[in-house]
């Protein structure tokens, strides 16, 4: 595969490399041929010769090597062209470094000196999620094993899934559920069975609602706090003109909500603890269901 919008064709093995060069030398500081040869299983010498077209094709004069560092560094004139520049990037990184560690114990991707913190993993059957993936692929509807909190036995549910949703705590599948009539969240973990393709579903994405309508949330600084603290909390939330617009789809908007810690039926007691408020808090509200 090759990527050409960026008016020079890149492999898309080559691209990741390029990326991992960029978010290592701007957020580290320090990027070393290790840090390719640990992360992609490269030789040190088509490591080095990645970072030389990196700089002669991509980005010149974007990285200088510093003897005293044995590595290159950021120059003054850094300026992203494979990524956004953004602290999100680095994260990302190392989260996906942090999940490679934990499966394959042996390998030493450079990254000791982080940690994260992951929420319990929850138990999907790989024959479960191959089904609900397919279906959503070719357009039809599934007859699947499910339970519930609200009901005590396993039921068997008609559902035409449409796209698999990944929030901070678990995945879900977006379905039209024959049972009620309309669209739904069905937690991964809790499906039991595969019953029987029931045919072409008649409901699909473009016919979901709130998955096709947009709503922002829009973020403020708690208003009970000082002038200062608020200044800390916009730079925080890189605000603009005091304000975080963020876009969500309706059907994700509960899931945001929670993300951002927010309980959107009261106010903390303390403003250091609650931080942000919600300008439009009842058009949000409308869509937290």
């Amino acid at each position: 595969m090759e990527v050409t919008n960026t008016g020079w064709p890149i492999r898309w093995e080559l691209l990741m490399r390029y990326r991992l060069i960029e978010i290592v030398a701007l957020w580290e500081g320090r990027l070393t041929t290790n840090h390719l040869c640990n992360s992609f299983g490269i030789a040190r010498q088509q490591a080095s010769k990645d970072i030389n077209a990196y700089l002669r094709d991509v980005a010149p004069g974007n990285l200088v090597y510093d003897s005293k560092l044995k590595g290159y560094k950021p120059s003054d004139t850094f300026t992203p062209k494979v990524t956004s520049g953004l602290a999100d990037e680095y994260l990302h990184a190392l989260a996906s470094s942090k999940d490679f560690a934990h499966t394959f114990s042996q390998l030493d991707l450079g990254f000791a000196h982080t940690e994260m913190l992951s929420p319990p993993l929850r138990q999907v059957n790989p024959d479960i999620l191959r089904a609900l993936v397919q279906a959503a692929r070719d357009g039809k509807k599934i007859d699947m094993g499910y339970v519930s909190l609200t009901s005590p036995d396993e039921e068997s549910r008609i559902i035409a899934p449409h796209t698999l949703v990944c929030t901070h705590l678990r995945w879900h599948v977006r379905a039209y559920c024959e049972k009620n009539r309309d669209f739904r969240d069905f937690v991964l973990s809790r499906f039991r069975g595969i019953n029987e393709i029931e045919g072409d579903a008649s409901m699909r994405r473009g016919d979901d609602t709130r998955w096709n309508s947009m709503v922002n949330i829009i973020l403020v600084p708690d208003s009970r706090l000082t002038d200062y603290q608020k200044a800390i909390i916009a730079e925080d939330y890189n605000m603009q003109d005091g304000k975080r617009v963020i876009p969500v789809r309706s059907a994700l908007v509960p899931y945001a909500v929670q993300a951002l810690n927010l309980d959107l039926a009261k106010i903390e007691a303390r403003p250091e603890a609650q931080q942000i408020m919600v300008a439009n808090l009842e058009e949000v509200r409308s869509h937290a269901f």
